[in-house]
C-alpha cells in the first residue's frame, strides 16, 4: 500500500503528542548525536512539512530546481531553515508551529494528482515521494530528539518497513525494521553489518 496523506496526518499527530509531554524539559540539549538542538531540529520537521508542501504546489512542478525561497542559518553549524518559530512561544508555539506546517504536507499530499514530480536535492520525487520522505525525516528526527529530551520514541513497524523498502531497497529485510531505518540512516548498529556514514535516501519516484 501506498504512503498517504493519513499516514503524514498520523505521523504529525504522534509527534506533535509525544513532545508535549516535554515542554518543561531542556530544549537546548543536543538531540541525539547531532550538532543540533532539540529545539532546531523540531524546527527542521516543522520547516521539512512546509517546504515539501511547497514543492508540490505550483501549477507547473519544476524537476530541475526547488522553488526558490530564501533560507538562513542562525548559528554557525545549526539548521538552514526558511521558517523560525518564535523562540519566545516556547515548546507549545514550537508544536503548534509543527502541527500547522503538518497540516499544510497533508492538505497537500490529499489534493495533489500522484503523477506529479518535483524537485528533491536527492533527486526527483513524486506526490507519495515527499509525503514518504517527510515521514522518514521524521521519524529519525524525532529519534534524536526524544534521545535528547529522554522520552520514549517507537513508530510503527510496518511505516518503517515502508521506509526502508523505498528509500534503501539494500537494506536487510530480515531485521527489525525501526532498528534497521536507524541503522540505514547512521543512527545505529546491526550485527554483522558496519555502521552507515555518508548515508543518504535513495530518491527515485514510485512505479
Amino acid at each position: 500500500m501506498p504512503i498517504t496523506a493519513a499516514d503524514v496526518e498520523a505521523t504529525v499527530r504522534t509527534t506533535t503528542a509525544t513532545l508535549a509531554g516535554a515542554r518543561d524539559a531542556d530544549w537546548d540539549a543536543l538531540a541525539g548525536t547531532t550538532d543540533w538542538s532539540c529545539w532546531e531540529t523540531v524546527e527542521h520537521l516543522a520547516d521539512n512539512f512546509f517546504f515539501y508542501a511547497a514543492q508540490l504546489g505550483p501549477r507547473v512542478a519544476d524537476t530541475e530546481r526547488s522553488v526558490p525561497f530564501a533560507w538562513a542559518q542562525r548559528r554557525e553549524g545549526g539548521p538552514g531553515l526558511i521558517l523560525y518559530a518564535d523562540r519566545e512561544a516556547g515548546p507549545a508555539g514550537l508544536l503548534r508551529c509543527v502541527d500547522a506546517c503538518g497540516a499544510l504536507l497533508v492538505a497537500v499530499v490529499r489534493t495533489t494528482p500522484p503523477d506529479v514530480r518535483s524537485h528533491h536535492d536527492d533527486g526527483v520525487l513524486d506526490t507519495e515521494g515527499f509525503a514518504a520522505m517527510a515521514i522518514g525525516e521524521t521519524l529519525v528526527h524525532m529519534h534524536d530528539v526524544t534521545t535528547g529530551l529522554r522520552l520514549p520514541w517507537s513508530p510503527p513497524a510496518d511505516l518503517c518497513a515502508h521506509l526502508l523498502t523505498r528509500f534503501f531497497p539494500g537494506a536487510p529485510a530480515d531485521t527489525d525494521p525501526w532498528a534497521t531505518l536507524l541503522w540505514a540512516t547512521g543512527r545505529g548498529d546491526l550485527p554483522g553489518r558496519p555502521r552507515q556514514t555518508g548515508w543518504r535516501w535513495g530518491v527515485q519516484p514510485s512505479g
